[in-house]
């Protein structure tokens, strides 16, 4: 593993370290890396929907269980191909 300096203004830092202390976190390490693994799955979420919206438009229509199960470009290229 890699490791990443941040700087945090007094506030966050203690913060951080009051959610180590709550015992749901080992360090604050951990801590930062289960925020960012957050923002990703609610990013990758957003886009899937944003996806959908589009795909709803008339031209293709994908559920979400397709996307997970199989990937987005492969759901895509499979739909593609049953036109």
């Amino acid at each position: 593993m890699t490791s990443l300096n941040i700087s945090l203004p007094e506030a966050l830092k203690d913060y951080v370290e009051g959610q180590v202390a709550s015992g749901d976190w080992g360090t604050p390490s951990e801590y930062v890396r289960e925020l960012i693994r957050q923002d990703k799955e609610r990013r990758l979420g957003n886009l899937e929907q944003e996806l959908l919206a589009v795909a709803r438009g008339g031209k293709i229509e994908l559920p979400v269980s397709e996307i997970r199960k199989k990937g987005l470009i492969a759901a895509l290229r499979e739909r593609t191909r049953r036109r």
